[in-house]
């Protein structure tokens, strides 16, 4: 569910932030407490993170349009730097899950198929040209960007700045496990 703009509530929802490339190849270190400090002062409660990989399920108003931008301004305060972050409600990453376009790989290699989310909807034209001849299946829905990567993501020559360039935004993306652990996450918080 997308809070609604013109009916303000302040109901609990739980929230999935993802921070974009944080804890990769020694760049951007940013600890899970830090993250749930963060979450804190950003003022969402009941902060909970997953893998040390910038995964945080929190709860927070349903009509909050800024979670992503607080949290990223916390950690900048925190730890300096710059970081990007995409807020979404665990409704909405429900529907990433139910929207499913590779229900075979999902049953196969779930932690091989990655959905890239953004702050923006993704141009689907380019990345359907991106696709062309690559080993990979593409498909966009709703927006946002799936990716099965058949071969297994290590062996992939598709980078996170080929998507980006072809998404016309950048992207945070990941794997199906994950998503999965965090939409459970994220119903027990609420």
């Amino acid at each position: 569910m997308t809070p609604n703009p013109s009916k303000p509530t302040d109901d609990p929802t739980a929230w999935v932030v993802l921070l974009r490339g944080v804890n990769v190849g020694g760049s951007r270190r940013v600890s899970s407490a830090d993250l749930r400090d963060a979450a804190a002062t950003s003022g969402l409660t009941d902060a909970r993170t997953y893998a040390n990989s910038g995964n945080l399920v929190a709860v927070g108003p349903a009509d909050d349009a800024d979670v992503a931008e607080r949290v990223t301004a916390a950690l900048a305060a925190q730890l300096g730097g710059d970081l990007r972050a995409v807020a979404l409600t665990a409704e909405r990453v429900a529907a990433f899950l139910a929207a499913d376009p590779f229900p075979d790989a999902v049953a196969d290699h779930p932690a091989q198929v990655q959905v890239h989310v953004s702050p923006a909807p993704v141009d689907a034209d380019a990345l359907a040209r991106l696709a062309e001849g690559r080993p990979e299946r593409f498909a966009v829905v709703d927006g946002v960007l799936y990716v099965d990567y058949v071969a297994g993501i290590g062996r992939s020559k598709l980078t996170p700045a080929a998507i980006d360039k072809a998404a016309g935004t950048w992207t945070t993306a990941r794997n199906w496990n994950t998503l999965t652990k965090l939409v459970g996450m994220a119903r027990e918080a609420t």
